[in-house]
């Protein structure tokens, strides 16, 4: 569901189905939440609202990149455990 928002003026639904559906083409990796429409005489001006998108922290530990370490076997594990943590200030 897209929250449609129409200012200075009216659109007919076929006309916000056409940009919402240009959004979603233009973006196709993004999640459309929201769009906001002004009609300023003949032209309408379109502002896309996106969803967040999901951050997963990524760390350096013990050489690789990684953002859980729930792949890593037990030795690695245990190097993580024992490596010397630094605070950042």
């Amino acid at each position: 569901m897209v929250d449609v928002n129409v200012t200075g003026g009216k659109l007919a639904r076929e006309e916000i189905d056409y940009y919402i559906n240009i959004a979603q083409e233009k973006y196709p990796d993004k999640h459309l939440r929201a769009i906001d429409l002004e009609v300023d005489g003949e032209f309408v001006n379109a502002k896309y609202h996106f969803s967040d998108v999901p951050f997963q922290r990524i760390r350096r530990i013990t050489g690789y990149l990684v953002g859980t370490l729930d792949r890593f076997n037990n030795a690695k594990r245990a190097e993580e455990k024992a490596r010397v943590k630094h605070n950042t200030q």
